[in-house]
């Protein structure tokens, strides 16, 4: 029976009956059975009887996962492109330009783009571990409204497997309102690979949130975090942060360029004062 089973699972693999999850679900179960079988009647179970096993186990609680509709891969591939395209545009080195540099060694670089337009990339260190950070950003995200001034609100409107979420963010307006208010609807993808976790997002449309009123829609994106551990010391974590917005309206795009700018520095500030608290001992 077990070879039997093996034969209907090799035959599985090919398009037209993969996406058969009845038959998938029973020629799991059936291998479980037939392998129980096996055990019983050997004095111990053979390594690959239970590499097989841990396999088979694992297949089972992979087809009980529900699917991902249309439009749910539609938004998990534009994560994912946008991850991707961050990543080119940060991996170019070439035609960056200082905007600003602050005691610290906190600094903004810029340039422009043709199919993006003006991009800008913050490079700062933070005095934290890696895990502090990305979970602060990741798993808090909806907190960021509490520590960073420039944030009135971030929700989670949908998560769509473990990496990505669709979010509808409010930028609360600048000192002066030079800026009305904003706001963004946005698809994020976080990937950790190692040592390197990538925090990616760009403008999407989501059907629940249409545009609100006393808010501008504004679009961002492709735009990305990239964090890792400093080289020999894993206590710290270098955050290179690349934005890419289109604020829509008419503004002058000098006005817009030292507001994002500062933007940029301002958030790495907060954000250390926010992880500073955070890591602080509790009373």
């Amino acid at each position: 029976m077990l070879p039997a089973t093996f034969k209907l699972c090799a035959a599985i693999s090919y398009q037209h009956l993969r996406n058969m999850r009845g038959l998938r679900r029973q020629a799991a179960l059936t291998i479980g059975q037939e392998l129980s079988k096996l055990v019983c009647r050997s004095p111990g179970p053979g390594p690959w009887i239970s590499h097989v096993r841990r396999r088979s186990s694992l297949l089972s609680s992979r087809l009980e996962e529900k699917p991902f509709s249309e439009m749910e891969m539609s938004y998990i591939k534009q994560g994912e492109e946008a991850l991707q395209k961050s990543l080119s545009i940060l991996g170019n080195q070439d035609g960056w330009k200082m905007e600003t540099e602050v005691q610290n060694g906190d600094k903004v670089l810029s340039k422009m783009l043709p199919d993006v337009g003006k991009v800008f990339r913050l490079e700062v260190v933070v005095d934290q571990p890696l895990d502090a950070v990305y979970s602060e950003l990741v798993d808090n995200m909806e907190q960021m409204g509490d520590w960073n001034p420039n944030v009135k609100e971030v929700k989670i409107l949908q998560r769509i497997g473990k990496d990505t979420v669709i979010t509808h963010e409010k930028a609360a307006a600048p000192p002066g309102n030079i800026i009305g208010p904003r706001d963004f609807v946005s698809v994020r993808c976080s990937k950790r690979r190692g040592s390197t976790c990538v925090l990616a997002g760009m403008a999407t449309q989501y059907g629940a949130v249409p545009e609100q009123e006393g808010f501008v829609r504004a679009e961002n994106g492709p735009t990305c975090m990239l964090l890792r551990p400093l080289p020999g010391r894993p206590s710290q974590t270098k955050l290179t942060w690349l934005l890419s917005i289109d604020l829509k309206g008419w503004l002058p795009k000098s006005i817009i360029n030292q507001v994002l700018a500062q933007t940029q520095v301002d958030f790495a500030n907060h954000l250390r004062q926010r992880l500073a608290r955070m890591a602080a001992p509790q009373c």
